[in-house]
């Protein structure tokens, strides 16, 4: 037995959309799949959760334990992007400050919800263990090292470290010349 499901497996899922070549765990978890669009060439490991508005570009690597919670407004990842393992995006939290209730059980009227999209751009890497926060844009090429915090967002092409996320230094643009020549 494969433990990725085959594409008929795929297609019976009822994603809006799912491309070609997409690999897929049997154990990954996957919540209100018609919310989630999945491009060509994608895979996503063990033990990952996918739930809310989702958009996953091509050439798109989601590792083991990562946790997409999308809610309403979403959560994009475009081309080329890498996901470690144990890094959680949210797209939604409650509010921790004690004005307001929190968690599932609770009913919204007594609830005041964080829900702003997050986008990955084109070529992002996120670390392993990262945790990404609502409302967050990391720009195209930024990479960002083992369990960074990432609270807010970023300028294109930096390599970013630690909690919260600070950016360290430029990244090469060199990959945008090797990309060339993999889609040629």
């Amino acid at each position: 037995m494969n433990s990725f499901y085959s594409k008929e497996e795929l297609n019976g899922i009822g994603f809006s959309r799912i491309g070609n070549n997409v690999l897929i765990s049997r154990k990954c978890s996957i919540y209100s799949p018609e919310k989630i669009s999945i491009g060509d060439n994608v895979r996503i490991d063990d033990f990952s959760i996918l739930t809310g508005n989702i958009s996953i570009g091509n050439y798109v690597h989601i590792a083991s334990y990562v946790a997409l919670y999308a809610g309403r407004e979403g959560i994009e990842v475009e081309d080329f992007v890498g996901i470690s393992a144990r890094s959680l995006i949210y797209s939604v939290t409650d509010d921790y400050s004690g004005e307001y209730l929190t968690n599932p059980t609770i009913p919204m009227q007594f609830k005041n919800i964080q829900d702003e999209k997050v986008i990955l751009r084109k070529h992002s890497l996120v670390g392993a263990g990262c945790i990404v926060l609502p409302g967050v844009v990391i720009e195209e090429g930024c990479s960002f090292g083992a369990m960074s915090l990432i609270n807010k967002s970023t300028q294109p092409w930096g390599v970013y470290i630690g909690a919260p996320a600070k950016r360290l230094k430029d990244r090469s643009k060199n990959l945008l010349k090797v990309e060339k020549q993999f889609l040629d």
